[in-house]
């Protein structure tokens, strides 16, 4: 088993607030209301939220950490592995807010967990949410049963009381030893871990922090959310991004799953990374082929990861290879490892390849030595004529980054054939070693000066053409 020597970024700097109750009671909206984001998703739907999501609260006198949790619910199979989540944010906060649903009123679950947080003994506030259009009065007389005093009356949705909370509970909280850092503000470099579903996404990410940060669950769909995870390995700083898996678009059903294939695009196009992770066992898809297409459309940096390589004979090794050959072809200037993220083989060496990827896709890449390679390109193979005319390529220079950009000057470039452009791509490639990440060309025309004005004759120019016509109407 390798090790990655990955370990989370120490959050201690600034206090920490964690939200729990049971499911469906307004935690990832109050998380949204107090990080000013839409990190959490949100829906009417109970047990939306699997994963523990950090942010910074940007609401009240200072900054803190603000975690969501999913809800307690007491269920079994996956519902065990979420409280398993709950109770590690509740290890690590400074101070818990139990929120409860002030239309639904006390129910046994909110009994179990007010009685399990008395006895855990951390500071805790009540939270009596969703109290629009409620009498605040009659319907906190009923929560004072959990025996935790008087609710803080709130509307999540609204913002409702928020500000008011926080103000109140901010002094409860331990200083900060600097409340000039503000963790998450610099996230490193972000890693987007993509996939179709129980690929191992989550276990992957597991296993790389070397702790149970995110649930894995042998069902498709267990993650919902994109989850950002800050993590050091030894003196650099990355952020993983958990997220869920992508299906073709013909079998994805309810809003939820929409939601959760949004936030999955989105995060694709806000990483420098992205880790395409796919399943052996289950072969290389249609849908992989378009994920990695969605990733090379955004620009972003790839590293394959083929996992569950462990459980395959040299037979079926053989055919996903081929497969990936035959299947994806334009994935060529990726790195490809096979994996086991429940064993850990071969995991270690994913960062590795994630740093040279990263590195190449933020290159300097001086104009001389890009005008100099364009120039061995065209004397190795000219382009095209077109009407006769030769296509001329003057000189390159760079346009961007992640993903790098090279802007090719010349005449005519829009007549320049896909052939000839893919040609200037492998060249550029293999001259500067730019693997691990897409390239784009980009070329521009100068302007004619000329273009569109007639040439006005002078008077005797006029006569010249005059008497060249008529010398020609008189010898037909």
């Amino acid at each position: 088993m390798q090790s990655t020597s990955a370990e989370p970024i120490k959050t201690t700097m600034l206090p920490v607030i964690t939200l729990v109750g049971r499911p469906n009671v307004g935690k990832s909206t109050l998380f949204n209301r107090l990080t000013r984001t839409r990190d959490a998703l949100v829906a009417d739907f109970p047990g939306l939220t699997r994963d523990r999501q950090y942010g910074i609260g940007r609401v009240g006198p200072g900054p803190y950490l603000v975690v969501d949790t999913g809800g307690i619910s007491g269920g079994d199979g996956i519902e065990v592995l979420m409280e398993r989540q709950v109770r590690l944010a509740i290890d690590e906060a400074d101070h818990l807010l139990f929120m409860v649903d002030a239309h639904t009123g006390v129910s046994p679950a909110d009994l179990d967990i007010a009685r399990e947080l008395r006895r855990n003994g951390k500071p805790l506030t009540l939270i009596l949410n969703k109290i629009d259009h409620l009498s605040q009065e009659l319907v906190s007389a009923e929560f004072h049963e959990l025996g935790i005093g008087d609710p803080h009356p709130i509307a999540a949705t609204q913002g409702r009381g928020v500000t008011a909370l926080i103000e109140q509970i901010f002094d409860l909280l331990p200083p900060s030893d600097n409340t000039d850092l503000v963790p998450g503000v610099d996230r490193g470099i972000q890693i987007a871990i993509v996939g179709r579903p129980n690929a191992g996404k989550s276990t992957l990410i597991n296993r790389i922090l070397g702790e149970e940060r995110v649930v894995a669950f042998d069902s498709p769909g267990t993650t919902r959310d994109s989850i950002y995870i800050p993590f050091a390995r030894g003196e650099r700083h990355y952020t993983l991004i958990d997220t869920a898996g992508v299906r073709r678009r013909a079998r994805v059903s309810g809003a939820i799953e929409k939601f959760s294939v949004i936030k999955t695009l989105q995060a694709i196009d806000a990483c420098n990374v992205v880790v395409l992770v796919m399943d052996a066992q289950q072969g290389i898809g249609e849908q992989d082929a378009t994920l990695a297409a969605h990733v090379i459309e955004s620009g972003r940096a790839l590293v394959v990861a083929v996992n569950k390589w462990d459980g395959l004979d040299p037979e079926q090794r053989a055919g996903i290879k081929h497969a990936l050959d035959r299947k994806l072809p334009f994935l060529d200037f990726a790195a490809t490892h096979f994996i086991s993220a429940l064993h850990g083989s071969g995991v270690g060496l994913l960062l590795d390849e994630v740093d040279a990827a990263y590195a190449n896709a933020m290159r300097r890449l001086p104009t001389p030595v890009l005008t100099r390679l364009l120039e061995d390109a065209i004397q190795e193979h000219q382009p095209p004529l077109v009407r006769g005319h030769r296509i001329k390529l003057r000189y390159a220079h760079q346009g961007g980054r992640n993903p790098p950009i090279i802007v090719v000057h010349g005449n005519q470039t829009k007549d320049l054939p896909n052939t000839y452009r893919r040609y200037l791509i492998n060249r550029f490639r293999e001259a500067l070693q730019l693997f691990g990440t897409p390239m784009r060309l980009e070329f521009k025309t100068g302007n004619n000066p000329y273009d569109g004005r007639t040439n006005k004759l002078t008077p005797r120019q006029t006569k010249k053409r005059q008497r060249l016509r008529n010398f020609v109407k008189r010898n037909k």
